[in-house]
């Protein structure tokens, strides 16, 4: 479970500054500028992930080890 945690963790991190590197830069990649349900919104989306990152690696940190 801590595994998948972190993985989980990394991807959410990936995509949040995926998106704002694109919406600072015009860098065509990441997921959060092809989901047309976040038009306009695509900042606060990619902060969400961030912080939805840092939390999943915090929740990875209190787990044991298995």
């Amino acid at each position: 479970m801590k595994r998948l945690l972190e993985i989980l963790g990394f991807l959410a991190l990936v995509q949040g500054v995926a998106g704002l590197v694109h919406e600072f830069t015009d860098r065509d990649w990441g997921l959060v500028r092809r989901l047309g349900l976040l038009d306009g919104y695509e900042v606060y989306a990619s902060v969400a992930l961030l912080v939805l990152g840092v939390a999943l690696f915090a929740a990875a940190g209190s787990r044991r080890s298995a």
